[in-house]
C-alpha cells in the first residue's frame, strides 16, 4: 500500500486524503491483475475506472474514466506478456500501450509521449531482470531502473508542459 501511496502522491497530486483512496484503488486493481495466468482483467479495469473517476473530479479532466482504465489495463497486458509469453527484446507494443495512455490522459499526440513511454518500458524489463535474478537489494540494476524511471518522468513532464493547452488537464503530480 506504501508504493501505491507514493505513486499514486507523486504521479497525480491529488491531496493526502484523495491520494489514500485513489492508491486503494489502483492497490486493488494490481490485486485483480496479479495472479497468473488466471487474473481478472475486467476487475482490474473496474477498480482503474474507479481511480480515473477519481483522478478526473479532483482535477477536472476531460477524460472517460474507463477508455483510461482500458488503456491502463491493456498496457499491463502488454507488460505481462513480454514477462510470461514472449520474452524476446521487442518491446514495441508496451511502448505504444504506454504512449497511448500518456497522450489520452494528458491530451498530448502519442509521438509526443513516445519518449517517456520508451523509458518506462526499459525501466519494467530492467525490473523483471532484477526480480529474475533474485530480488538482491546490491544489484546494479536496481541505479538503472530508477535512471530510466527518472528519466521517463522528467520526459514526461516535458512533453506535457510544452504543449500547455487551455483545457483543463494537468501536468502529472501538479494540481490544475
Amino acid at each position: 500500500m506504501r508504493a501505491a501511496i507514493g505513486m499514486v502522491d507523486a504521479g497525480f497530486g491529488l491531496g493526502p486524503a484523495t491520494t489514500l483512496l485513489g492508491a486503494w484503488w489502483v492497490l486493488r486493481a494490481n490485486q485483480a491483475w496479479a495472479p497468473y495466468p488466471d487474473n481478472d482483467p475486467d476487475r482490474a479495469r473496474a477498480f482503474m475506472r474507479r481511480f480515473y473517476a477519481l483522478v478526473q473530479r479532483v482535477h477536472g479532466l476531460s477524460i472517460d474514466p474507463t477508455e483510461a482504465a482500458r488503456l491502463e489495463v491493456a498496457w499491463w497486458h502488454e507488460h505481462r506478456v513480454l514477462q510470461r509469453e514472449r520474452t524476446d527484446a521487442d518491446e514495441a507494443a508496451l511502448v505504444s500501450a504506454l504512449a497511448q495512455l500518456y497522450a489520452y490522459v494528458y491530451a498530448r499526440p502519442v509521438e509526443q509521449m513516445a519518449a517517456p513511454a520508451h523509458d518506462r518500458a526499459q525501466a519494467m524489463r530492467v525490473s523483471d531482470a532484477w526480480v529474475a535474478g533474485g530480488c538482491l537489494p546490491g544489484d546494479p540494476r536496481l541505479r538503472e531502473q530508477r535512471h530510466l524511471l527518472v528519466r521517463s518522468y522528467s520526459r514526461l513532464l516535458d512533453a506535457v508542459a510544452a504543449h500547455e493547452a487551455p483545457s483543463k488537464r494537468s501536468t502529472p503530480g501538479r494540481e490544475v
